[in-house]
């Protein structure tokens, strides 16, 4: 059967859906297509389901350490059953919200296998989706012929080629989000974001974890100084950290319940291992070979509106391989749609967009780094205030953090903001935002911040960038 749309939506998840309900909202007559359940990787196994995890591991850990706080501490019991429950509780409140949405904006909504046609009967363009049934291989596809598509396939974790998932010793991501026990001994190859959250609240909930990065250093887009300070934090909860590792299939010898690696001339045996080396795009088998797109590395070419090739085809989030983050997406999808109805919308600028890592200490950053202003020979004045000024930040128990700021030294325009301490996930927003205003260094200073809290931190570093901080 073939359908009529304005807009169709190549997956359902954070960018597609929310792309579909800019696009209603835009007069389009649209449609989503999902072959899992709409909300996609974030909703169900990537950024809400941790943050629950974390949450439940945040809590263990206050309960283990509660003599900080004038309460007798005990070690909790840990059900990993009923954390996981609580988890798939939130994601199927959230669930049902997005499925709500759907209705409310009169998006209609195809539970099936979206691949793009060629050229045909339908239409002269690229661009008509068929839809397969999932369960009736034999059904005859819906086809939706549409003005644009938009490409919101999302990603999958990447494997190592010697070391295939096999969902019960060796684990990617999205095995994590069924984990019935809490392993003993647990390794994590790959020290980036995804990484170190498991190896946080893993290591929080009573595992012993180690750490294997290739790179000498742990987050690697991010200064050596806040890495250093994250490193330190996770190995006083007893994470180890082994960098500057290079794996291979003579390195490591798994078995159907252990599996050891070999490094440093040692042997080490853990139960599990999560395997952390990043995401690679949903591109294969959607129909690219019907159209004009290109792939760059493996990622769909799109220039800065998000049109490929084919220019009633637009393509967002982490098919195109820019930073893979869903507020990222998000912000793709919107400009997508709003370029398809030319309203010329302007350009995201990704220095404006924050990276956050929801370890145990928090981390968060938004614009440049240290490290990619030298890169560019580019003259910079980098500011820090400790979290041990901050009275609130201290009640946190989070006084060891910091906050830096980076501004041009000649404009005081602000270059970039890290913060590495409890509630950095939240106050980085109100660093975004004055990086998006290019609010300088002393307008950050002179607002008005609500005392005791630790967002004053960002009132500091605004004033010490002009040499007028109060408490440092």
């Amino acid at each position: 059967m073939a359908h009529e749309y304005d807009l169709v939506v190549l997956g359902g998840g954070t960018a597609g859906y929310v792309a579909a309900i800019k696009a209603s909202q835009l007069g389009l007559k649209t449609a989503v297509v999902e072959k899992s359940k709409l909300g996609g990787t974030c909703l169900h196994k990537g950024c809400i389901p941790t943050k629950s995890m974390l949450k439940s591991a945040e809590v263990a850990n206050t309960i283990k350490n509660a003599e900080r706080y004038g309460i007798e501490s005990f070690v909790p019991s840990i059900s990993m059953e009923k954390i996981i429950s609580r988890k798939n509780d939130v994601v199927e409140r959230m669930h049902g919200g997005i499925k709500q949405l759907m209705k409310k904006n009169k998006i209609d909504v195809f539970n099936g296998y979206g691949r793009i046609l060629g050229p045909s009967i339908f239409s002269p363009m690229a661009g008509t989706i068929a839809v397969e049934n999932p369960e009736d291989e034999e059904a005859e596809s819906e086809i939706l012929v549409n003005q644009n598509v938009l490409i919101a396939s999302g990603s999958y974790p990447r494997a190592l080629p010697f070391l295939p998932f096999d969902g019960k010793v060796v684990l990617s991501s999205d095995d994590m989000m069924s984990l019935s026990t809490v392993p003993g001994k647990m390794a994590v190859v790959g020290g980036g974001v995804i990484g170190l959250e498991f190896a946080s609240l893993l290591a929080d909930l009573g595992s012993e974890v180690t750490v294997m990065e290739a790179g000498d250093q742990i987050i690697p887009a991010e200064d050596k100084d806040i890495a250093s300070h994250l490193k330190k934090a996770l190995e006083d909860k007893g994470i180890e950290f082994i960098t500057g590792l290079s794996l291979d299939s003579d390195s490591v010898q798994r078995s159907a319940s252990s599996i050891t690696f070999d490094t440093d001339g040692k042997s080490r045996t853990f139960d599990k291992v999560l395997v952390s080396i990043g995401r690679a795009p949903n591109v294969d088998d959607i129909g690219l070979s019907n159209t004009k797109i290109q792939l760059e590395n493996g990622f769909i070419a799109a220039d800065e509106h998000y049109q490929t090739k084919d220019k009633n085809i637009y393509a967002v989030g982490d098919a195109i391989g820019n930073l893979q983050l869903a507020h990222v997406a998000t912000k793709e999808a919107m400009i997508a749609v709003e370029h398809m109805v030319d309203s010329n919308p302007f350009p995201l600028d990704y220095r404006t967009v924050p990276r956050c890592i929801y370890t145990s200490p928090e981390t968060a950053s938004v614009g440049y780094t240290e490290k990619e202003l030298k890169e560019e020979d580019r003259e910079y004045k980098a500011h820090k205030v400790p979290l041990a000024a901050i009275g609130k930040a201290v009640i946190a128990g989070g006084e060891k953090g910091f906050g830096k700021i980076i501004v041009d030294p000649a404009t005081k325009d602000i270059l970039g903001v890290s913060i590495v301490g409890p509630g950095a996930t939240e106050l980085i927003n109100e660093a975004a935002l004055a990086k998006f205003l290019d609010a300088s260094s002393l307008e950050l200073g002179m607002s008005v911040h609500a005392h005791p809290s630790i967002g004053e931190v960002l009132m500091e570093l605004g004033l010490d960038a002009d040499g007028i901080a109060i408490h440092v």
